[in-house]
């Protein structure tokens, strides 16, 4: 078989348009795969043409050289997310410097798949196979060929070239998750397509919503706007083309249980012991919802691990019946975790030893961890949800959709065949939802909204989604980005205000602190405060050492916030930058590192922008004020007589919301008198996270749209700030 490379004369012979195409033998020598170093890498070409995926090549790389839009469907281990991007490089879709993009949802896959992909093409990494994240960029403009990143990361490469001119293929992996970035961005696909014909889309999903994917792209009852005549040439076709790979690398045995349990972290780290004591060699992933679930487990494994051990030194039992190893380690792995953290979770066990990697739904799509054969499923998964009449973020525990089950289930099937534990009946199973909703009608809609007006798209309304918003939440993020004076009265974005804050990487109102701080002569403290904003958590997780922890914090803390408290560790940390400063202060090193990275980072867009840097000094002030100027819709005053054990309750000025500050934040003890904050969060309560302490006459002073004083008898404040927006 032939395969027409891009721009080419297009071939006489066609392929039929069937999911499949048999493959009699070494005698059919159509389509076969090139070989990279045919004698270092053997195996892993070998691995390769096992793959379920391999079998429909030929009808994949057909579709895309025919059809605008390809949707592939196939079960978690068929190879595609691999696989794919490897064909259409010896299809020729890379030729002429063009480079083929694969999106992830996730960084820790975009980074693991580019990793492995680089392995089996036996190329180094950074070189002919990249990848890009938010803030890290592992490519080499004109030498790299296929470049792996976060949906987000595309998402501002097409705020600087809108016809992604750049690639000829575009793959959206992991299409089924729904994630916000996600469903933006094959809003905009939609749109480049019809300027530029000759992009190829490919959206890979796990499950069945094929028919969804390929209705939303199918453009046939549109006329085209190509940019130049010959983009048109040899156009494809605008009806999108459907495969699917049958089966997964190896067969999954599903267990349920018989009756509910009460307790699901208990229940997954009783189902993990009993696995490692009675079943053969292969490690075991455990799915729960999030870090505190996560490291209550790990907790409980280690303790089982060190009884096992002394047991097995004293002389007692530590074999099972199906010869399985005697010892096991445990492993987290969640976002929140360093990246040193989580690529431990990936690392091979140590010989006759069982790895146990607990880990939240970060290892459900696209990443692999090698050795897995028994995956633990607590079938729950902490949902995000939006509510624009709050203006808060809540976090729940919810049911794991039917979808989502089979993607962990999937994990277990990866590199031989497996078994895979789901801590719920099998009738409970049924009864859980197909899928999950997409993100978009549960978020926060203020960044997606900036970037839309970036792009220039005004009347975002009419913006085709995948899955409209709700109005509620679209109003509130418009609402929220007139109040930063990012849009003007007709609701289009300010200049230069409003590009410059499209321009940064930042969420909208983080981003108007940073641009206020030029006026208020702070930059480079602003640079820090934002840099680390972007790094989850600066200390290592206690485990037991939370007193030593809380001591640690205290040396940095000071009354003004989590702000002014990460400016104290940053110029602390940078008398040496020594991993020893970081180990003895319970800092993690890693994270460290990353915000100075992202502080120089922010440092080229700011100067990019214009802004002249400055700093403050020693004086706090200007920083709060910043903070202020950028966060004034989260200023929050201390309810009368809301001190308690659990922390001093305050009142949002705008909706009178009864919020605390985290407990991990340095204010978790104090008592200021107004505070603005960076996110709200409901968990158990609803919690207000890196917090700042405030003057309250700040907020009419730099929102003075915003905010009225007002004087207010019988209260022990001469004034109170009251939101007039």
């Amino acid at each position: 078989m032939a395969f027409w490379k891009p721009g080419s004369k297009k071939p006489e012979a066609s392929l039929p348009l069937s999911a499949e195409v048999d493959r009699e033998g070494p005698g059919d020598s159509g389509g076969r795969l090139v070989v990279f170093n045919r004698n270092e890498n053997l195996a892993l070409q070998a691995q390769r043409e096992r793959l379920p995926i391999f079998k429909t090549r030929d009808a994949i790389l057909h579709l895309v050289e025919t059809r605008a839009t390809t949707v592939l469907v196939g079960q978690t281990g068929c190879g595609k997310t691999t696989q794919v991007p490897q064909y259409l490089v010896e299809a020729g879709w890379t030729a002429g410097g063009r480079l083929v993009a694969c999106t992830q949802p996730r960084r820790v896959a975009a980074m693991t798949v580019a990793s492995r992909v680089a392995d089996e093409m036996g190329v180094t990494l950074g070189a002919e196979v990249g990848y890009a994240v938010r803030f890290e960029n592992v490519s080499t403009p004109g030498v790299t060929r296929v470049r792996f990143c976060t949906d987000g990361v595309l998402l501002r490469e097409l705020m600087e070239d809108p016809l992604l001119s750049r690639y000829s293929v575009v793959m959206v992996d992991e299409a089924h998750e729904r994630s916000l970035a996600t469903d933006l961005l094959l809003g905009l696909l939609k749109k480049v397509q019809r300027r530029r014909p000759d992009l190829r889309i490919i959206i890979a999903s796990a499950t069945i919503q094929a028919e969804e994917f390929a209705a939303f792209f199918d453009t046939r009852h549109l006329e085209p706007k190509p940019a130049s005549e010959a983009s048109s040439v040899n156009a494809p076709s605008r009806e999108p083309g459907i495969v699917s790979v049958e089966g997964r690398a190896h067969t999954v045995l599903i267990h349920y249980l018989e009756k509910p349990v009460p307790d699901y972290v208990k229940a997954a780290v009783g189902a993990a012991i009993d696995v490692h004591r009675a079943e053969g060699p292969g490690d075991v992933l455990v799915f729960l919802t999030g870090e505190e679930e996560i490291e209550a487990a790990v907790s409980m494994l280690q303790e089982e691990a060190e009884d096992n051990s002394r047991r097995l030194l004293g002389g007692g039992a530590g074999t099972n019946p199906a010869g399985g190893p005697e010892r096991f380690t445990v492993h987290p792995l969640y976002a929140g975790l360093s990246p040193a953290q989580q690529m431990e979770a990936f690392r091979p066990a140590p010989r006759y030893t069982r790895k146990i990697v607990v880990a939240s739904n970060v290892a459900e799509t696209s990443v692999t961890i090698e050795g897995v054969v028994y995956v633990v499923d607590c079938c729950f998964v902490k949902q995000k949800a939006y509510d624009p009449t709050r203006g808060m973020e809540s976090l729940l525990t919810a049911e794991a959709s039917r979808a989502s089950a089979n993607q962990r289930a999937g994990r277990a099937g990866r590199v031989r065949p497996g078994k895979a534990y789901r801590l719920c009946t099998e009738k409970a199973f049924r009864d859980l939802p197909e899928t999950a909703p997409p993100e978009m009608i549960r978020s926060d809609l203020a960044a997606t909204v900036l970037q839309l007006k970036a792009l220039g798209i005004d009347n975002i309304m009419n913006f085709e989604w995948l899955s409209p918003p709700p109005a509620a939440n679209m109003i509130k993020a418009l609402e929220l980005l007139y109040a930063l004076q990012a849009i003007d009265d007709d609701a289009r974005l300010t200049k230069p205000l409003g590009m410059h804050l499209a321009e940064l990487p930042l969420e909208p109102q983080l981003g108007k602190a940073l641009l206020v701080s030029g006026e208020l002569g702070c930059v480079e403290e602003m640079l820090t405060v934002s840099a680390y904003l972007q790094v989850q958590t600066l200390w290592v997780s206690p485990r037991g050492r939370q007193k030593r922890l809380d001591e640690c914090r205290d040396r940095f803390a000071v009354a003004e916030g989590d702000a002014v408290t990460a400016l104290n560790i940053h110029t602390a940390w940078c008398g040496g930058r020594a991993r020893s400063f970081a180990d003895k202060n319970m800092l993690s090193h890693r994270a460290l590192v990353r915000a100075s990275d992202i502080r120089a980072q922010l440092a080229r867009h700011v100067r990019r922008v214009g802004l002249v840097v400055s700093s403050a000094g020693k004086d706090s002030a200007p920083v709060r004020r910043a903070m202020t100027a950028g966060f004034f819709a989260n200023a929050a005053a201390l309810a009368p007589h809301g001190g308690g054990a659990e922390g001093s309750a305050f009142r949002s000025v705008r909706g009178g919301a009864t919020l605390f500050i985290h407990p991990g934040s340095v204010l978790f003890r104090a008592r200021p008198a107004m505070v603005v904050y960076a996110a709200a969060v409901r968990t158990g309560r609803e919690y207000m996270r890196d917090v700042t302490a405030i003057d309250p006459e700040w907020l009419s002073e730099l929102a003075p749209h915003f905010y009225a004083m007002t004087q207010r008898s019988g209260n022990e404040r001469p004034a109170d700030a009251a939101a007039v927006f």
